[in-house]
């Protein structure tokens, strides 16, 4: 296992989700120097630190343990549910249309 990787990834949600180094220690209870030094994997992090860094940054585990994190249909569900959660009443019809759609097209088209 790659530290340095894993500090990366946590890095770059980090910077996507708008975070300062400072806010995401506050959010995982550590401090400041010590999540540097996991950004830059010169430490390695506790499997309890791991996992409140995760829900900071409202991300999966497996996103900040893999490059492709592994694809499974409950983490699909949970994202699809995601979106339409946030919906109007005219969206999820809309998507409902669309999905339909394109399931008609893969079945023809993909194998």
């Amino acid at each position: 296992m790659k530290y340095y990787d894993i500090g990366q990834r946590i890095r770059h949600y980090r910077k996507a989700c708008g975070l300062s180094q400072e806010a995401l220690a506050d959010k995982a209870d550590i401090s400041v120097t010590h999540m540097s030094h996991i950004e830059t994997g010169n430490t390695k992090l506790s499997l309890p630190v791991f996992v409140k860094i995760a829900e900071a940054l409202d991300v999966q585990t497996d996103a900040l343990l893999y490059d492709s994190p592994r694809f499974s249909k409950n983490v699909a569900a949970e994202r699809v549910q995601k979106v339409l959660d946030s919906c109007t009443t005219e969206q999820l019809y809309v998507l409902i249309e669309t999905l339909e759609a394109l399931k008609v097209s893969m079945d023809k088209h993909v194998r």
